[in-house]
């Protein structure tokens, strides 16, 4: 990891799912640029507009991100167990059938990709974005 951040807090571990940690729906910024460039085509052709929901509709664990961040940095990620967040639902995804069916949308990228590519910008592009 890069250092600069002190031990991460993971807010709950008895939730009810298979790691007990929450589970959300992590979706790579290039499917959701490409998401809208469909959504404004839509739109360019006369279409009205629509409330969609965007997500690959599979849930990954605060557990399951942790360990693909420890696999793309080759790092252990410095961590402790904290209290639930009040409110925190055990899992949120995505339903994007609409989206999928009006734009003939589709996520691509796999979790590991995503952390893979946040991993690249951050040794990277963010370096170079620091000394401009």
């Amino acid at each position: 990891m890069t250092g600069e951040r002190g031990e991460l807090e993971l807010f709950g571990d008895d939730y009810p799912t298979p790691d007990g940690t929450c589970v959300r729906d992590y979706v790579h910024v290039n499917d959701l640029a490409k998401a809208h460039v469909l959504a404004l085509k839509h739109l360019e052709a006369g279409n009205h507009s629509a409330a969609l929901n965007l997500g690959t509709g599979v849930g990954c664990s605060v557990k399951e991100v942790i360990t693909a961040v420890e696999e793309a940095t080759g790092s252990k990620v410095p961590r402790h167990m904290g209290a639930r967040r009040p409110g925190d639902p055990p899992a949120l995804v995505a339903d994007s059938a609409r989206a999928q069916a009006l734009l003939q949308w589709n996520p691509k990228r796999s979790l590991r990709e995503i952390v893979e590519t946040a991993w690249r910008w951050e040794r990277g592009g963010r370096q170079k974005m620091r000394k401009a």
